[in-house]
């Protein structure tokens, strides 16, 4: 995607330890014409493997797992970073932070991941592939079927496509 490579090169930032801050177009302030680029991009990788619910994890993969959902006219679900006390069949999972290096118990409620879906996880980026690997694991609980996965940024000098 020629959009999201100018903009990386032109607003992008690196830092230390592998970090690359896209904070003022994808996951702080968000431009809206390159998530609804973004969208149209998974639209055609994914719109024919028989999706019908978008998944992400809060906070940076809701904007293109949205615009993505709106596309596809698809409900889209993400797995919450903390539980809230209202959740009900909460099934949930750790998930280590790569950024923050920290881990988090993400939670969704079994009632919004069902037998019945084939899930499309949106996300950010995949670095090391721990946030692919929670919802991974919590599609396995829910007897759902993972049918694909789209990333905006793949860091390809770690280790999270194997």
């Amino acid at each position: 995607m020629e959009l999201l490579k100018k903009r990386i090169a032109e607003d992008g930032s690196c830092y230390p330890g592998g970090i690359l801050k896209v904070d003022s177009f994808i996951n702080h302030q968000m431009d809206p014409v390159l998530m609804k680029s973004i969208g149209v991009e998974f639209v055609k990788r994914f719109a024919s493997t028989g999706v019908n619910k978008i998944m992400t994890i809060e906070a940076s993969g809701i904007a293109p797992a949205i615009m993505t959902g709106y596309l596809l006219d698809l409900p889209v679900v993400f797995a919450k970073k903390k539980s809230p006390r209202t959740i009900k069949n909460a099934i949930s999972t750790t998930v280590h932070s790569f950024t923050k290096d920290r881990e988090y118990e993400v939670v969704i409620s079994a009632d919004f991941l069902t037998p019945e879906d084939k899930v499309l996880f949106i996300d950010d980026f995949l670095a090391y592939g721990n946030a692919a690997l929670g919802i991974l694991d919590l599609i396995r609980q829910s007897g759902a079927t993972l049918v694909g996965m789209g990333f905006i940024i793949e860091k390809i000098l770690s280790e999270g496509k194997r």
